[in-house]
């Protein structure tokens, strides 16, 4: 009687697939399935030829190397999921020190209280002249504030809150961008972290930012 389909498919291949055969092996088969064929092999057997001893033992230890497989994946798995978990428990924990702090995160809108002034950022790429504009709600310009030359990286500004007459405007959100020349630049807007959480794998941890929302941990540009 022929021994079982992985040992042709090993006849096949070099030696050095063996890893590869026995990884798929494990992956298309379980436990249960090489019980069932080893059990239909013997109860097919010829009574007067039997199985060779030496092909039992042969798939009685593939059997055995099947289940260890099986295992040693399952406890991979559990190990990977409990130090993801660890991990995630860590970043939120470690993040909750951020909590009534500004940090500087990236925004198109910018709150106005009707008094304190907003600091911002321009992300500068190339070393250059750089302006920033506020428009209103209908995309009126009421601010420009020229930063004239600046380096490469963030380039830090704050609006008092005025118009370019110089009047308060009214409380509400404003709309900020910057541009170097022609070329339009990424801005942002500092906030004070209220909350901090997980948002799930896609996200990761995130922070609540006032007068922005929830902010992705990793997008934080800078800690006020």
């Amino acid at each position: 009687m022929s021994t079982i389909p992985s040992n042709s498919t090993t006849n096949t291949s070099s030696t050095s697939t063996t890893s590869n055969v026995n990884s798929a092996l494990s992956s298309t088969m379980t436990q249960a399935d090489f019980l069932k064929l080893m059990t239909a092999q013997l109860q097919a057997q010829d009574p007067t030829n039997p199985v060779d001893n030496s092909q039992f033992v042969s798939q009685m230890a593939q059997f055995s190397q099947l289940s260890t497989t099986q295992q040693l994946d399952t406890d991979l798995q559990s190990l990977s999921s409990n130090i993801s978990s660890a991990m995630q428990t860590s970043q939120v924990l470690s993040s909750s020190n951020l909590v009534g702090r500004q940090v500087m995160v990236p925004s198109s809108t910018m709150s106005f209280d009707g008094s304190d002034s907003v600091k911002g950022a321009v992300n500068v790429t190339n070393a250059s002249d750089v302006t920033v504009q506020v428009l209103d709600s209908n995309g009126n310009v009421v601010r420009n504030m020229p930063l004239g030359a600046q380096s490469a990286g963030l380039a830090q500004f704050t609006w008092d809150g005025k118009d370019d007459s110089g009047n308060t405007v009214a409380q509400g959100t404003y709309t900020v961008q910057a541009a170097a020349g022609s070329t339009s630049l990424d801005t942002y807007v500092a906030g004070t972290v209220t909350g901090v959480g997980y948002g799930g794998s896609s996200l990761g941890t995130y922070l609540q930012v006032a007068g922005v929302g929830g902010v992705s941990l990793s997008q934080v540009a800078q800690i006020l």
